[in-house]
């Protein structure tokens, strides 16, 4: 186990957890292997999210799959790498860095995925009951209301819930609230399209994006 560092000399060492973690989870799974495939741009089809769920409508479930496991990857590689060198309080730094890549990509200004299997990835590496937790109660909002957006909203609000509650992870509970308010955020759209309901079934067929498509809603799972 590595010495403890200095608060005093800290602050490096933060940064640098934070900004490799931000450059593992910019890196967007779901445009690269659609695009790999001869799919052209993911932002096209569909929603015009670069996630797994807009991947899904391609038809092509290996890509999707792909796309999750690359998303979810990400985050836990930024956690496991950080943690053996510097420890666990430097990992949830690296977590969050590889949450916020995801979200907020520098190679396409900004606008990236919405965060669900990164998250589920960031929570594998750090606590792994806390990730099948999330998975668990996705998969059971799914298979009742088969609302993949529904689903991971569910997931994201109870998981922090029973991380300080039961668990008495306390900050771990506080990190993935945080995380939660950003998924949230990045999730508007969709909830607006829940409340109208208009928001599209999981296995519904994909349809040409709206021109504004990849602007207004260019997130993904």
């Amino acid at each position: 186990m590595p010495d403890p560092i200095s608060w005093e000399f800290a602050w490096p060492y933060y940064l640098a957890a934070l900004a490799f973690g931000y450059l593992l989870g910019s890196i967007p799974f779901g445009l690269v292997v659609t695009r790999m495939a001869g799919l052209g741009d993911i932002r096209n089809i569909g929603s015009g999210n670069i996630g797994t769920t807009n991947v899904l409508r391609t038809g092509k479930k290996s890509l999707a799959a792909a796309t999750l496991l690359g998303d979810g990857l990400k985050g836990t590689v930024a956690v496991l790498v950080v943690n053996a060198l510097y420890g666990q309080d430097m990992a949830l730094v690296a977590g969050l860095g590889a949450f916020l890549g995801h979200l907020f990509p520098v190679w396409l200004k900004f606008r990236g995925g919405k965060g669900v299997a990164t998250y589920i990835g960031v929570l594998l590496g750090l606590y792994w009951p806390a990730a099948l937790i999330f998975v668990g109660l996705w998969i059971g909002m799914a298979v009742v209301f088969r609302y993949s957006s529904l689903s991971a909203l569910t997931a994201s609000l109870v998981t922090p819930v029973l991380l300080y509650l039961v668990l008495s992870r306390f900050q771990l509970a506080e990190m993935t609230l945080f995380m939660t308010v950003l998924l949230w955020i990045k999730h508007h759209e969709n909830i607006g399209r829940l409340l109208r309901g208009e928001e599209s079934r999981i296995g519904s067929k994909s349809k040409p994006a709206p021109a504004s498509a990849a602007d207004a809603d260019s997130g993904g799972t």
